[in-house]
């Protein structure tokens, strides 16, 4: 069966993913852009330029073998977005993707086909709803598990990740969107192992057996 995978996902050192204050000139909230700065360096990010070293590696294992995406409300647009018609999200007209991308939102609409192959599905389904139907238009391939911090940590609390990357980012924030919160143990369940970067940042990644 094809594995569910979370990549590239930045938390704070006190565990948070998304600062307060999100807006559409905010989409992170007083965090700016600091949990990902680490990720802007990068070659896999820049492609003229850019580090290589572990960072890069791990950034490139975001794309390959991944055939659809599920994300939540909060990381396809801005407190509001669902009354803008007009809104496609904030990644410009052909968004990185490249697969179906499963938004879940209790005020579906009609799906968005976007250049480059991702076309954007509305749903309101549990976790593992959803994840039947990402599967099913995956072919065969994984299906990455996009964010925010509640739906990974939603994903997480119904045993339906397999394999994920978390960057801990030096920095504390104080408010905003916690990660782990009511996921005490979790540890148990997966071999976790960290690597430290050059640039400040720590790569865990989270395996359950067998996966």
């Amino acid at each position: 069966m094809s594995l569910v995978r979370v990549h590239n996902f930045s938390i704070s050192l006190d565990g948070f993913g998304a600062g307060e204050g999100q807006s559409k000139d905010a989409h992170f909230g007083h965090a700016g852009d600091r949990l990902h700065q680490w990720l802007f360096a990068t070659r896999w990010w820049q492609q003229t330029g850019g580090s290589g070293g572990v960072d890069d590696a791990f950034a490139h294992e975001w794309g390959p073998a991944i055939g659809a995406e599920i994300m939540g409300a909060g990381k396809f647009g801005h407190p509001g977005w669902h009354e803008d018609p007009e809104w496609k999200g904030a990644w410009g007209p052909n968004p990185p993707f490249h697969t179906p991308v499963f938004v879940l939102t209790h005020q579906p609409r009609p799906s968005i086909e976007m250049e480059g192959g991702t076309t954007f599905h509305f749903i309101d389904a549990s976790p593992a709803e959803a994840l039947e139907t990402a599967r099913e238009a995956a072919g065969g391939k994984d299906v990455r598990i996009g964010g925010g911090a509640t739906v990974i940590r939603e994903f997480l609390a119904a045993g339906l990740i397999d394999q994920m990357h978390a960057v801990v980012v030096p920095i504390l924030l104080g408010r905003g969107v916690r990660l782990w919160d009511g996921l005490e143990g979790i540890e148990k369940t997966y071999a976790i192992e960290s690597v430290s970067s050059p640039s400040g940042v720590t790569h865990v990644t989270f395996t359950r057996a067998g996966a």
